[in-house]
C-alpha cells in the first residue's frame, strides 16, 4: 500500500506546488505594485519593529491560516456545480493569500530566517523550486510560454499597424 501511495503523494504535492508557483507568478507583480503605490508606512514600521522572530512568524502565518480554507471551499463550490464561483473564489483567495504572504515575507525575512525550522523549510522549498525549474517539463512549458508571449506581441504590433492604416 505504501508503495502505491508514494507516487500519488508525489504527484499531488507536485500539482499543489505548481498551482502555487503559477499563482505566485501573478502575485509577485501585484505585490511589487502595492509596495510602490500603497504607502502604509505606519504598518510597515510596526511590522519591522517586531524584535523577535516568533511574533514575525505568527504575523506571517495569519494570511495562510485565514485563506488556506479557500481551496476546499472552491472545491465544494465546484462539486456542487457552481464552477464560475469556484474559479473566482480560488483565484481571488490564492492571489490575496500569496500577495499578503509575499509582502510579509519581504518585511520579516531576516527575522524568520533566525528560526532554525523555518530556515530549514525555506531552504528545502528553494531546492525544490530549483529542481522543478531544471526539469525538462518546466523548460518545455517555459519555451511554449515565451513563444506565446512573442506571438501575442507580434499580433499586437500587426493590429496596431493595421489600425493606423485604416
Amino acid at each position: 500500500m505504501k508503495r502505491i501511495l508514494k507516487p500519488v503523494t508525489y504527484a499531488l504535492a507536485a500539482l499543489y506546488f505548481l498551482a502555487d508557483a503559477a499563482f505566485m507568478a501573478i502575485a509577485k507583480p501585484i505585490s511589487d505594485w502595492l509596495a510602490r503605490h500603497m504607502v502604509l508606512r505606519r504598518l510597515r514600521a510596526w511590522i519591522r519593529s517586531l524584535r523577535r522572530p516568533y511574533p514575525s512568524l505568527a504575523l506571517f502565518s495569519i494570511p495562510v491560516i485565514m485563506l488556506e480554507p479557500v481551496k476546499p471551499a472552491a472545491a465544494y463550490l465546484a462539486a456542487t456545480g457552481r464552477m464560475v464561483s469556484s474559479v473566482v473564489t480560488l483565484i481571488v483567495g490564492e492571489l490575496l493569500k500569496l500577495v499578503l504572504v509575499e509582502r510579509l515575507f519581504s518585511l520579516t525575512r531576516d527575522k524568520l530566517m533566525k528560526i532554525p525550522a523555518f530556515a530549514w523549510a525555506y531552504t528545502k522549498f528553494r531546492e525544490a523550486k530549483t529542481w522543478l525549474k531544471n526539469t525538462e517539463a518546466w523548460q518545455a512549458i517555459r519555451a511554449i510560454s515565451k513563444a506565446a508571449r512573442q506571438y501575442l506581441t507580434e499580433m499586437k504590433k500587426s493590429a496596431a499597424v493595421a489600425f493606423r492604416q485604416s
